[in-house]
């Protein structure tokens, strides 16, 4: 069905897997997937194309956006079956307002289905993250798990050891720089 879908889950949750996995189910059925991932994240490239990879080794090509992308002129230049189309957003957590919006709009032709963070280290929505919520008309979390067992809700960010509390938003890593932990652990962190 064509609407705006959220799956949000802390770092590790197997977001970019999931994307992955849906792509794959929709081929499988015919449909032409475009592919989409933020070109902040700059870690993987094949042939000097985007790559879309998670970390059980799933990968596949995509088109990167930046701030300044427009997904209605990049649909407006194509020609494709609406019926037979999807749209799938990995790390979605960093377009912006405006490209939320314009996702908004393309889903009333086509399923777009966006996967990412909710929140920051420092446990604020991301500006991408806070228009899905407005907006979508599905939100699925993608659950993970804390060091303790509890329900991992918080992404924490290490700087030499040590938990952060403050820095750039944005710091693109993986297991070295960011551990997903629970509210309980996160506070016994930071103090």
């Amino acid at each position: 069905m064509a609407k705006l879908y959220f799956k949000y889950g802390a770092m590790g949750s197997s977001k970019t897997a999931q994307a992955l996995m849906c792509k794959f189910n929709y081929e499988q059925k015919g449909f032409k997937v475009f592919l989409f991932k933020s070109q902040i994240d700059n870690r993987k490239i094949r042939n000097g194309k985007g790559l879309v990879h998670s970390r059980i080794g799933l990968e596949s090509e995509c088109v990167e956006f930046g701030k300044l992308f427009s997904f209605k002129a990049y649909f407006n230049n194509l020609k494709f079956d609406q019926g037979k189309s999807v749209i799938i957003v990995d790390e979605c957590q960093f377009l912006t307002k405006e490209q939320v919006d314009e996702l908004k709009d393309i889903s009333l032709q086509m399923p777009v289905l966006c996967y990412g963070l909710l929140t920051n280290f420092k446990t604020e929505l991301f500006e991408g993250s806070k228009r899905l919520v407005e907006l979508a008309e599905s939100l699925t979390e993608i659950k993970s798990v804390c060091r303790c067992g509890r329900k991992a809700t918080i992404n924490a960010r290490f700087v030499d050891g040590k938990i952060a509390k403050d820095g750039e938003e944005i710091l693109i890593g993986a297991d070295e720089c960011y551990e997903s932990v629970c509210y309980s652990c996160y506070k016994k962190l930071l103090n």
